[in-house]
Formats: C-alpha cells, sequence, structure tokens
C-alpha cells in the first residue's frame, strides 16, 4: 500500500446521515404540530406529513470518496434514491450490484440513451428534443414506461423547462408510450446563505416551483414524486423538503456556516501520508522549486510522497521570505500536516509528487511517522480549511483527490 492515501470512515458517513434523517423528522413533526387545528375541548389534531426520503448524490465517484462503497452504505442506511452526473456513472453503480432507482442529473449525448435505459437510469429532462430521443431509445429496446423527471427552471439559470411551460412538457412526457413522469425536480442556486437577499431568492425560488407543480395537478397530470432540497435547503428550508431531498455535500460532512441550523456532521475523508524522508539543513539553505524558501535557522525538513497530483492544492504552497522580502502572498504556516498531534508547517513550493515540511530544530519525529494532510482529529486541517486557504469550495478539494490515491475504507 502507497504511503499516501485517504481514509473513508463510512461510520461518519452514516453518523451524518443519521443526523439528516433526525433533523428530517424532528422538523417534519414540528411542521405538523404547527399546521394541527384545535378541536373541541382544546385538543390538538395534527395533520398528517409524510418525512421526506433521501437521495443521495453519488456523482463524481462520490465527491472523490468512491461511489460504489459509498452508495452501499448509504442505501443500506435509509437512503432509498442516489444520483449520478453521467451514463458512465450510473453503469458502474449498476456494475457494483446497485439496483436502487439512480437519477441521472445532467443531460446525455445521443448515444449514450440507449445505454441509459439499459442501466435504468432516470434522467432529468427538459427539452422537447431530448424527451424525444428518451422515448425512442426505449423504443428501440422495447421498454415500457421509462421513468423520467421533468426539470422546471426557478432561478438557477442553469437547466430546466420554463415555470410556464411545465405543463406543456409534463403533456409531452405523457404522449410518450415509452415513457412515465415518475418525478418533478429543481436546483436551488443559494440556499445555503443566510443573506437576505439570498433567502428571498430561494423562497421565490419555492413559490415558483410549487406554483408549477400545482398547475401540473390541475391540468390532471401526474407530477410524481417532487424534489427540491439540496444540502443548505434540506438544514435550512422545511417547505422545500416536498417528497425527496437531495443532501450531497452536508452527508460527506460539510455544511455551510451560513447554513443554519448546524448539523454537526463530520467529514468522512481523512487524507493521510507518510513521513519517507527527514533531511537536516542549515540556515539560508533553500528547499523545493523556484528557492522560494529559505530556513530561518537550522532545522529539519521532511519529505511527504504528496503533491499536487495527489490533490494537494499547489496554490498552498508557502514562499516564505527571499533576500529579505517575502516574494509569495501565501503565509508560511497557511498550510500545515499533524503528525502525532503536532501541527508542522509546509516548507517551500508543493511539488507534483512531493511536498516538504519544516521540522523544526529538535528533531522530534520519526522516519515513516504517519502525517495527516486534512480531515483527521483537531488540530488538522478539514477540506474546508483547505478551501478556505485557496479559495475553493470544499467540494473541489474532495472531488480533486486524484485516482492515484488509494481508498481504504474504515
Amino acid at each position: 500500500m502507497r504511503a499516501t492515501r485517504v481514509l473513508i470512515h463510512l461510520d461518519r458517513l452514516v453518523d451524518n446521515l443519521n443526523k439528516v434523517k433526525t433533523h428530517l423528522s424532528r422538523e417534519t413533526a414540528a411542521v405538523a404540530a404547527a399546521a394541527g387545528k384545535t378541536a373541541a375541548g382544546g385538543m390538538t389534531v395534527c395533520r398528517k406529513r409524510k418525512i421526506p426520503r433521501i437521495c443521495m448524490p453519488v456523482k463524481a465517484d462520490a465527491y472523490g470518496h468512491g461511489a460504489a462503497a459509498v452508495a452501499w452504505a448509504a442505501l443500506n442506511n435509509g437512503v432509498e434514491m442516489l444520483s449520478v452526473a453521467t451514463v458512465d456513472e450510473g453503469i458502474a453503480l449498476r456494475r457494483a450490484g446497485i439496483s436502487s432507482p439512480v437519477l441521472l442529473l445532467s443531460p446525455a449525448l445521443p448515444c449514450e440513451l440507449e445505454a441509459a435505459v439499459f442501466y435504468k437510469l432516470t434522467p432529468f429532462v427538459s427539452e422537447k428534443t431530448y424527451i424525444a430521443e428518451f422515448a425512442d431509445a426505449a423504443t428501440k429496446q422495447r421498454v415500457e414506461k421509462h421513468p423520467v423527471y421533468l426539470k422546471i427552471e426557478t432561478g438557477m439559470g442553469r437547466g430546466g423547462c420554463s415555470p410556464n411551460e411545465a405543463v406543456e412538457f409534463s403533456q409531452f412526457i405523457a404522449e410518450q408510450p415509452a415513457l412515465i413522469q415518475t418525478g418533478t425536480a429543481t436546483h436551488f442556486a443559494v440556499s445555503d446563505s443566510d443573506a437576505q437577499s439570498d433567502v428571498e431568492w430561494t423562497r421565490r425560488q419555492i413559490k415558483i416551483f410549487r406554483g408549477a407543480v400545482q398547475a401540473i395537478r390541475e391540468a390532471g397530470l401526474e407530477p410524481g414524486i417532487i424534489t427540491a432540497a439540496n444540502s443548505g435547503a434540506t438544514a435550512a428550508y422545511n417547505e422545500a423538503w416536498f417528497d425527496m431531498v437531495r443532501p450531497g455535500i452536508i452527508l460527506y460532512g460539510y455544511q455551510s456556516k451560513e447554513s443554519k441550523p448546524d448539523l454537526n456532521v463530520t467529514p468522512v475523508m481523512e487524507f493521510v501520508t507518510q513521513v519517507v524522508m527527514i533531511k537536516k539543513i542549515c540556515k539560508g539553505d533553500s528547499v523545493s522549486y523556484g528557492r522560494t524558501w529559505t530556513a530561518p535557522y537550522d532545522t529539519y525538513i521532511g519529505v511527504l510522497p504528496a503533491g499536487y497530483a495527489d490533490g494537494i492544492p499547489r496554490a498552498l504552497s508557502c514562499c516564505g521570505e527571499k533576500n529579505g522580502r517575502t516574494n509569495c502572498s501565501v503565509p508560511e504556516d497557511s498550510f500545515f500536516v499533524v503528525i502525532n498531534g503536532v501541527k508542522y508547517p509546509l516548507a517551500g513550493r508543493i511539488c507534483m509528487d512531493q511536498c516538504m515540511i519544516n521540522l523544526g530544530a529538535e528533531l522530534k519525529v520519526n522516519l515513516y511517522d504517519s502525517a495527516v494532510i486534512f480531515g483527521g482529529n483537531p488540530p488538522s486541517l478539514d477540506a474546508a480549511g483547505i478551501a478556505q486557504r485557496t479559495g475553493t469550495i470544499p467540494y473541489e478539494v474532495l472531488c480533486n483527490i486524484n485516482k492515484r490515491v488509494e481508498r481504504v475504507y474504515v
């Protein structure tokens, strides 16, 4: 086994899932109670409201965590449906023995549609040409009533039919003998933000979506499973839960600081490596490409066999001081690893396959000691900490862990 690997803590995934389920159950009960009416004698009769089912996104290899293993853990712990972005991702799940419904979130090419039908992937559709092409692919395979979800554009600005066209598109699906509309969906743009303008935008999206769904019903058509809520909306907007929620990043252990309530989820991925070389250098010696970092004192440098090709962003590279001036905007302590509970800062630029850390003048680290890059216990960074330091989001940090880094399931 290579020194550099990621540990996927499936127990943390299950714990995060249970926290989301508890939140859904508690809030559903609260909404039902609030909607109750006072009967004779002052008794409260609550209207029944079902706890929404959960669809878990496992696209992009489950955000870098490994789609098959994550999917099985999720399905064995209450998740009813999965979602992917590509036909190949869906095929991989089927070949792993997974038979649950799988939503295909992104449009596929015409040459992929027969495979999508054969492997029973349920597409999001929002264009008549695409609907007709899917119907043709299903007809060629003599498939009756292949499921599709109608996607409605409500403010994301990325995909979906106009709310005013929802009835027309739903009717068009109904006219295809090989298809059946089993769901209706939309996607939120800013549901993880608590800025007032973003809250108003999200509520506007919910209102538009609800109106479109109601119009479909009033036209005598069946909208199927109604779904809208991503992670932010799952946490903060119970009015957006409808029949099913689609929490993604929150199940992998990350939640926007702005999104409330805080569900206290835990990162599932832990990125680790080992110290494979230790060398002593003198004050003024430079380390790594560009000679951007020089030792401020006699010290020890540890070499880690992990670099930007493995998923450590090169933008984290500290440059320190050279010739008496700072020639890099990244602070020297912006990135560190944790060895035996102690933080050790990066030294010099991150290389493709390696990086170096400053072990200090008094050596307390041994060769082959484990080093946590992110996702371990405090004081280690998590993917959100890495993202904050590089101007991105945790999703990108997780997805960028290279395939050559082995996933070890704990």
